[in-house]
Order: structure tokens, then C-alpha cells, then sequence
């Protein structure tokens, strides 16, 4: 662990307010979502209040699902005297890596009532034994 001096400088970082501001923006967009695991795959769920299934994005790369998407609400209303104007935007990405033993080519996404569920199935395990024997070589 590093500690950062006291003596570095007089002056206090000016930056130091900032730090983690992205990180912190970052997990404001990001929709709560649950992973699990169970004995016919795995399943990612994702709650998605508000987001139309033309503003997502599923994607799976090497191993890694990746839900990308774009959140965009807004609510006008007026009174005899009033008027109020709201406006939300926001994109937000999820990744989430997948076990080896996952199979990649069984892979579905449904989106219902605001909940966005990726299944993914998972591989037969192979018969143990079943491994291919290695020659040593004299040397």
C-alpha cells in the first residue's frame, strides 16, 4: 500500500474532489442486474424499467456477455399556472464473464415488463478418462 504524503505539497490536490467521479457516474447508470447458476445454465437478469427493446444491445465475445443500452424518458405537464419539464438520458454497459464450461451457441435474451433475462446453456461435461493421452518423449 502507498500513502500518499503530507509533505508532497503544501497546496491539496485540486483534483482530489474528482477522483472516482466517473466510477461513481458510471454505477448510477448501471442497472441492478443478479447472475446465477444453476444445473440446466446460467442466467443473467437485468432490470431494465423504461427501455425499449430497440435501445438494447446483447452481445457475447469470448467468453463475456456485454449488455449495452440507452435509457431515454421524458415527462412533460402543464397546469393553469405551471409547467414542469423532466428529462432522464443515459447509455449504460454490463459485462459479465461466463464459466468455461458455458456453451456460447445456446445463448437467448428476453425482455419482459422491464426485466431483460440472458439464458445461457452449458456444455455436457466430458466423461472422465475421456482425455487424450500424451506421448513422453525419450530425450
Amino acid at each position: 500500500m502507498v500513502e500518499k504524503s503530507h509533505m508532497a505539497g503544501f497546496w491539496p490536490s485540486l483534483y482530489e474532489p474528482f477522483r472516482g467521479l466517473g466510477a461513481r457516474m458510471a454505477d448510477w447508470f448501471a442497472p441492478a442486474s443478479e447472475a446465477s447458476a444453476g444445473d440446466g445454465g446460467y442466467r443473467i437478469r437485468m432490470e431494465l424499467p423504461g427501455v425499449e427493446e430497440k435501445d438494447i444491445k446483447v452481445s457475447l465475445d469470448d467468453g463475456v456477455v456485454t449488455v449495452r443500452g440507452e435509457k431515454q424518458s421524458s415527462r412533460e405537464e402543464t397546469g393553469e399556472t405551471w409547467y414542469f419539464s423532466e428529462r432522464e438520458y443515459g447509455s449504460f454497459s454490463r459485462s459479465f464473464r461466463l464459466p468455461p464450461d458455458a456453451d456460447a451457441k445456446a445463448v437467448n435474451a428476453e425482455l419482459k415488463d422491464g426485466v431483460l433475462t440472458v439464458s445461457v446453456g452449458k456444455n455436457a461435461p466430458s466423461e472422465a478418462g475421456s482425455g487424450t493421452e500424451i506421448p513422453i518423449a525419450k530425450g
